[in-house]
């Protein structure tokens, strides 16, 4: 399946970056590459790194009900994530750094990993408020992305509702477990499978106070705020001007279409719509569209992705250790009860 996906995504990513490129002239997109004023990506990346310490608090604030663990420990794992999911196809980092924190802090990974799938449902909400707000301003676009903005309302706004309602209720998902376990031949997995669910589920409990949710999307809002500022900032470094509301446009846009299988590093998935928006919408020229996102989307990538190989060196990680998430989550002991895990606020 791993590698199928792998393929699937080297393909959705040709595919895209082809219909992103293709009527462009190429020498034209060279040269607005050659002249663009890169001192503007700076701030832009400064800006974007407070986005990342958002992210990390967002993180420990969720992390809370199993242990309070500082800042200054979570900021590097979240940058060795970062690192995973531009280099790994398939989101790996979020896998890796669930697998560093299980290593440095002794939380379940099947509990941080609910953590995880949290902020992407979170994440996904966001980008569509950002499309929301700016649709009235650039209603060309709802006709072209009708479909992927309501499959994509849909998509995570049933994932937030079904994640709060088991958050809410999870002896349902206990019941339900235990009714399926009774029927099927016992065994050593019943107690390892058991332990996963206990621990997701609890997990999941910060999904059960309003004081938190709100908290978790707003500091959401504020994460993706600092990524659109630095699509303004490297705006700055070509000769187009468009408005604050079209970047979060794009912003949303392209960020839920990087949930789609890609290559490594979100190849196509990022450039393709991004190219499309600030045509369609920002009424800028194809060739300078293209040179602005690939500028754009190497920014996003590669800062990050170098602090993120240096945390990883610097923790005394190996390469194999990328492989090692599957079998750490196989190992983790069954839980008796979410009581068994320390809580210090």
């Amino acid at each position: 399946m791993k590698r199928l996906l792998t393929w699937v995504g080297l393909v959705i990513s040709i595919v895209l970056l082809w219909l992103a490129l293709r009527g462009l002239h190429l020498a034209e997109v060279w040269r607005y590459l050659q002249t663009a004023r890169y001192g503007w990506i700076v701030p832009g990346v400064l800006v974007y790194m407070l986005g990342v310490v958002a992210r990390t608090w967002r993180w420990h604030y969720m992390l809370r009900p199993f242990r309070h663990v500082p800042l200054r420990r979570l900021f590097p794992l979240v940058c060795i994530g970062y690192a995973g999911n531009n280099i790994y196809p398939a989101r790996a980092g979020e896998v890796i750094r669930s697998y560093v924190l299980k290593r440095n802090e002794a939380i379940p990974m099947s509990g941080s990993l609910a953590t995880v799938l949290v902020e992407r449902i979170f994440d996904g909400l966001v980008m569509l408020l950002f499309v929301f707000v700016a649709l009235p301003f650039a209603a060309d676009v709802l006709g072209a992305y009708r479909l992927w903005v309501i499959g994509f309302s849909l998509l995570f706004g049933l994932a937030l509702v079904v994640f709060i309602v088991v958050a809410g209720r999870p002896q349902w998902v206990q019941a339900g477990y235990e009714r399926l376990a009774r029927r099927l031949p016992g065994g050593r997995w019943q107690a390892k499978v058991g332990g996963l669910v206990e621990r997701f589920l609890f997990g999941l409990s910060s999904l059960t106070r309003p004081r938190d949710v709100l908290m978790i999307f707003l500091t959401s809002v504020v994460i993706w705020l600092a990524e659109t500022v630095k699509y303004w900032f490297v705006m700055h470094a070509f000769d187009f001007e468009v408005s604050f509301l079209v970047l979060m446009l794009m912003n949303g846009i392209v960020n839920l279409f990087t949930t789609l299988p890609a290559a490594p590093g979100y190849i196509g998935t990022f450039d393709a719509p991004g190219i499309a928006i600030l045509e369609i919408v920002g009424g800028v020229r194809g060739e300078v569209a293209a040179a602005y996102t690939l500028v754009l989307h190497a920014a996003l990538w590669l800062p990050i992705t170098l602090l993120g190989i240096w945390y990883f060196y610097r923790a005394r990680l190996r390469w194999s250790d990328w492989s090692r998430p599957a079998a750490v989550a196989d190992e983790e002991p069954p839980a008796s009860s979410p009581s068994s895990f320390p809580t210090r606020f």
